[in-house]
């Protein structure tokens, strides 16, 4: 179905085809072109960090960290309940475990239950920065310290929210706050970490590139083409929040007195605007019925046919996957729509 309001759409109007038009012209088409790098260098700075590596999604940048930090077989890594199933799938590509932890009231993996499911095989925190939310850095990188383990940021819904952890991934995709269509990026301080990355990225050549392959590795590069929109969506980056900030207020102020909606806390940068609302399904039908899309939470770990554990006790997790679900949030998104879909909702819970 095609929504006059979706939920997601791509800013493309900065250099992108610019860049990628120069991409075409002077033939460097492949991971080997110059603007991988350019991408790769202008990421990282913006971010305050020394590395970036570029990939091909934010799920093969999760798996390429788990695997640079040797994840295998036989660990264990903690992941949230609430999250996207690819930072579950990225634990089990490596061969380890992946050990789930509820969440709290911000959607963010619940800090005070990090503890109690550390074992002796666990290797990393992987905390999920949900919706644009930063998750309580301070106290998993303490976690991580009285129990040596390494952080991996999951941040595909978070760029702005500046890496904390060993290594923090950031997803391309076409819905993100930025986007190269498809694509990944991995921003570390450690060289050797980066590094190794990049090796297993591509295919773990040997450095006379003579097909010898000493490990299992991946070819999970990113197209200079995907990096030449990812870098002009880069440099633009500071705008796309603001533009978000000014969407989320919009938002808030609009449905804070509409009984049925119940507004979650505040995000340090804003990936989609997302509520609590009675008679989910019927309000969902509502608005598509007046051409505004909305999507629902994601589904808790434990409730996945992958992952089901039918002894797991109740879940915050799955109240919020029972009447969560989250509106149009793009920057092409004007306040004169805002407005509408704003109105639609309480005329919906029949508020004026």
């Amino acid at each position: 179905m095609s929504f006059t309001y979706p939920v997601s759409r791509p800013a493309l109007n900065g250099r992108e085809l610019e860049y990628l038009t120069a991409t075409v012209e002077d033939g460097w088409i492949s991971s080997q072109g110059p603007m991988v790098r350019r991408f790769e260098r202008a990421f990282a700075d913006y971010n305050g960090t020394a590395h970036g590596v570029a990939c091909s999604s934010g799920t093969t940048a999760l798996t390429l960290a788990l695997r640079a930090l040797g994840v295998g077989p036989g660990d264990e890594v903690i992941v949230p309940e609430f999250t996207m199933v690819a930072s579950a799938w990225a634990v089990t590509y490596t061969g380890a475990t992946p050990v789930f932890v509820d969440c709290g009231d911000d959607l963010n993996i619940d800090v005070s239950r990090i503890e109690e499911k550390i074992t002796s095989r666990t290797k990393v925190l992987m905390p999920v920065h949900v919706y644009g939310r930063r998750c309580d850095m301070d106290a998993i990188m303490d976690i991580a310290f009285q129990y040596n383990l390494k952080v991996v940021e999951d941040s595909a819904e978070a760029h702005g929210v500046r890496p904390t952890g060993d290594i923090a991934c950031y997803s391309l995709f076409a819905n993100k706050i930025i986007t190269a269509g498809e694509g990944g990026i991995c921003l570390t301080d450690d060289p050797k970490l980066a590094d190794q990355i990049a090796h297993l990225r591509a295919m773990a050549f040997t450095k006379d590139h003579s097909f010898l392959h000493k490990k299992l590795a991946y070819n999970y590069r990113i197209t200079a083409m995907q990096a030449a929109v990812a870098l002009a969506q880069t440099e633009r980056l500071d705008e796309i929040l603001e533009v978000r900030r000014r969407i989320e207020k919009h938002y808030d102020e609009g449905l804070a007195d509409v009984p049925g909606i119940t507004l979650m806390p505040p995000r340090d940068v804003l990936w989609m605007y997302d509520l609590r609302a009675e008679r989910r399904a019927e309000l969902q039908a509502f608005l598509a019925d007046h051409s505004i899309e909305t999507r629902l939470f994601f589904k808790p770990m434990s409730r996945q046919p992958m992952y089901f554990d039918p002894d797991w006790p109740s879940l915050k997790a799955s109240e919020f996957a029972e009447d969560g679900l989250y509106l149009p949030t793009h920057t092409d998104l004007s306040p004169a729509d805002q407005d509408f879909i704003v109105s639609k909702i309480r005329a919906f819970y029949g508020v004026r």
